[in-house]
């Protein structure tokens, strides 16, 4: 039977992670929210069995926090997939909703104890996240990120370019929420990201999971 397994992740808030409080950058108002929503989409109306939640107050797990921070991302990515647990024909989706940065030729997520004069100590390396996912024997893993640089920066180059070349050699597909030197955007009137509202309305054209599962 084909499993489907997701891990959003927001730090405006499957895996779904969801971000609005950070301790060290601006806060972000939706990124709960979309991360809420993608993991309500993918529970609903994808079918996936198992999604696990990170937001400012999502409860815990097996009695272990799940405030998306640096040390509970990381044990999750170390422990889950530490060996394979899904097959052929199944799908893990990471979805991640919260600020990214490029520090030192590296793209990096920010959790919500990110601190951006400390990147390499305090934030988690796209690269480690896309070998860690690949671990789990999928055949289609699932990348997707709401974020671009962090810090209110006019200048140099965000999320992507490595990332997506990174994620293509290790076999996982990755979807991106704005092109390097772009940001992403919340919409005050709709209540959430322009990127996440624009993606459920492709995955759920008429109510059909339109995907590249």
């Amino acid at each position: 039977m084909v499993k489907n397994w997701a891990m959003p992740s927001a730090t405006r808030n499957g895996n779904a992670i969801g971000i609005n409080r950070y301790d060290f950058l601006q806060p972000l108002k939706y990124a709960q929210r979309d991360a809420q929503l993608i993991q309500e989409f993918l529970h609903n109306e994808a079918g996936f069995e198992r999604i696990y939640f990170f937001s400012d107050d999502s409860p815990d797990i097996a009695g272990k926090s799940t405030r998306p921070n640096r040390t509970n991302l990381l044990r999750i990515l170390r422990h889950l997939f530490e060996i394979f647990f899904l097959g052929a024909g199944d799908n893990f989706w990471f979805f991640f909703s919260g600020h990214g940065i490029r520090h030192n030729d590296r793209d990096y997520l920010m959790p919500c104890d990110g601190d951006p004069e400390d990147i390499e100590n305090t934030a988690i390396a796209i690269n480690f996240v896309t070998e860690r996912l690949r671990r789990c024997g999928a055949d289609n893993v699932v990348l997707i990120l709401d974020a671009c640089r962090s810090l209110a920066q006019k200048g140099g180059e965000g999320i992507e370019r490595q990332t997506a070349e990174q994620a293509r050699q290790q076999g996982v597909i990755s979807i991106f929420s704005c092109s390097p030197q772009e940001y992403s955007y919340e919409i005050e009137a709709l209540q959430q990201g322009a990127f996440t509202t624009a993606l459920l309305e492709g995955l759920g054209i008429q109510g059909q999971c339109a995907t590249v599962i």
